[in-house]
């Protein structure tokens, strides 16, 4: 039997004891996978609420209405996600994500303030929320997997994940608590639908001031040319001086990573990489094309895009956002009940995560994709075909429905095992440098989009399609296997700076002297940070470290 993962795992916790701070600094960074989840659950449980139906019976009763009250904080959320891959890289990954904390503060508190002569409050709202939760999906998994070494990579990034369901679950059951708030029925106060609107402003304030704590990202850094912050970041992160050989070895790929990056960009696009030095904003926009121009950018960006693609089709926010009304046309007809049931999915699925965090870096990606696409497909077909047969006579088949709903447990808790926290670990580390904040927007835009059509679509296709719904997304599933198998590199183990060789980039001859070029002036630029030349000496290396002159 292979130890190699024992080993690989061992390794893992002892860097973990060792050094606790990069768990606690991940987990915080992580409040906004917090907020994304718990948006996605609080409206569904308003809905069935019987006051939130008295003041907005025109949304209520109109499913083309729930569609766009659901769909437009995905709208929202495309836009914050693909401004954050520009914002990420100008102005810092932490404080985009403070940029992130004022859109959801803004939007949580407007959606308050709507009233039965005011639901265009509620659109407004959950608009400025999505722009907030769609920047904190681009930067949050990214800022993560920055820090982290690459045993631990997986497990700090599906934080952002764990902290997604997390919020889902604790909007399930902040609803289900809230439905009680006045009475039930007629009685019923509006802080019922309120309150749980109220609270979701707060995760968002509370990281907003402690983020100024947080460091900035070392790979970020070096890319602005700030080596010697970047080296004590780094050393503080690993909680090892700075001349350790592991933080050398680090730092330097690092930095020939990145000078590689700008003098092949430079090489291919003179004239566009000459413009780059006189505006930095126009600096981040020219490597949108540096992405389509270069297949090896290109299939990055398209992994990145469909992965996000069929973890959106497999169905699972269709279930979260209608989780409520699933259960009721299940047989659960009281309102009550169908959120006890919801709120038991919430747990479901965070329980199902836990376990992922655990061993993703251990099994890695590809096994954990193809083994929970087959349960969750199997669970899809059965329900199906349980709907299809009993859903004129639930009352005299309860047990099938309680079968129904087991089903959608146990679907919920396998995406939460596999699709979810691996989905967000890919699109965070699969993209050179260079590209990487923006890469990693366009793939989380992916998850908004494909977000925005499943939210949009699919109200009315369980009211029209019904069992037929269930079955469309096993299709979908059942895809994404072969896709995954098929097309899907692993990449467990590697470095930021191996995903090259990953994906088995087509550099050649030129370019892999490029590299060892680069390889032996980062000797010099370190030699220089190490040592502490004259101030002189200093502004030239940090020029050649700028890889401006230089590229």
């Amino acid at each position: 039997m292979d130890s190699a993962p024992h080993r690989h795992t061992h390794k893992k916790w002892d860097t973990l004891v060792r050094n606790p701070k990069i768990f606690f600094i991940a987990f915080f960074a992580s409040i906004g996978g917090f907020e994304y989840g718990y948006q996605q659950g609080v409206l569904g449980q308003s809905e069935v609420m019987t006051r939130f139906e008295d003041n907005f019976p025109s949304v209520v009763n109109s499913s083309s209405a729930i569609g766009w009250l659901t769909s437009i904080l995905q709208l929202g959320g495309i836009l914050g996600s693909l401004t954050a891959g520009i914002i990420g890289q100008v102005i810092s990954r932490k404080y985009t994500m403070f940029l992130a904390c004022g859109w959801v503060i803004l939007g949580s508190y407007l959606y308050c303030g709507a009233s039965y002569h005011k639901p265009s409050l509620l659109y407004a709202g959950r608009f400025f929320t999505g722009i907030g939760v769609g920047t904190f999906s681009a930067v949050g998994p990214l800022y993560n997997a920055e820090m982290a070494v690459a045993e631990l990579r997986g497990f700090l990034v599906s934080f952002y994940q764990f902290a997604t369901i997390l919020g889902i679950m604790l909007s399930f059951w902040i609803g289900y608590g809230c439905n009680y708030i006045g009475g039930t029925g007629d009685t019923q106060s509006n802080l019922a639908w309120r309150i749980p609107s109220i609270i979701q402003g707060i995760p968002a304030i509370i990281l907003a001031i402690g983020i100024f704590w947080l460091p900035f990202s070392p790979r970020w850094l070096v890319s602005k040319g700030r080596n010697e912050e970047a080296l004590k970041t780094l050393a503080y992160l690993r909680k090892l001086p700075q001349d350790d050989a592991a933080i050398q070895s680090e730092f330097k790929e690092m930095l020939a990573e990145a000078l590689f990056q700008k003098r092949v960009f430079a090489k291919n696009f003179p004239k566009l990489a000459e413009r780059e030095k006189q505006n930095v904003w126009y600096n981040e926009i020219v490597q949108y094309y540096n992405i389509v121009h270069t297949w090896d950018n290109f299939r990055r960006v398209a992994t990145a895009w469909l992965v996000m693609f069929f973890q959106q089709w497999s169905g699972i926010d269709a279930i979260i956002y209608y989780a409520a009304k699933v259960f009721t046309s299940f047989g659960l007809t009281s309102g009550t009940s169908a959120l006890l049931a919801t709120g038991v999915t919430g747990i479901v699925f965070l329980v199902g995560t836990v376990p992922a965090m655990l061993v993703i870096d251990k099994f890695g990606r590809k096994p954990m994709l193809i083994g929970g696409s087959m349960l969750m497909w199997v669970c899809m077909v059965v329900t199906g075909i349980i709907v299809a047969k009993f859903r004129t006579d639930w009352e005299a088949h309860v047990a099938a429905g309680w079968v129904a709903v087991a089903l959608i447990w146990l679907y919920v808790g396998t995406f939460g095992a596999t699709w979810g926290p691996v989905s967000w670990t890919l699109v965070s580390e699969i993209f050179p440098l260079s590209i990487r904040a923006k890469g990693a927007s366009i793939g989380a835009s992916s998850n908004w989009l494909n977000n925005f059509a499943v939210a949009f679509f699919v109200s009315p296709m369980f009211v029209h399609w019904e069992w037929g719904t269930y079955i469309f997304f096993a299709v979908f599933l059942a895809v994404g296997i072969v896709w995954v198998w098929l097309c899907l590199p692993e990449t467990r183990g590697a470095t930021l700076e191996e995903m090259d060789s990953v994906f088995k980039s087509k550099t050649g001859h030129e370019d892999a002297l490029m590299m060892e070029e680069a390889r032996r002036d980062v000797e010099l630029i370190s030699t220089q940070l190490k040592t502490g030349a004259s101030e002189k000496e200093g502004s030239e290396k940090e020029s050649d470290g700028k890889w401006v002159e230089d590229a």
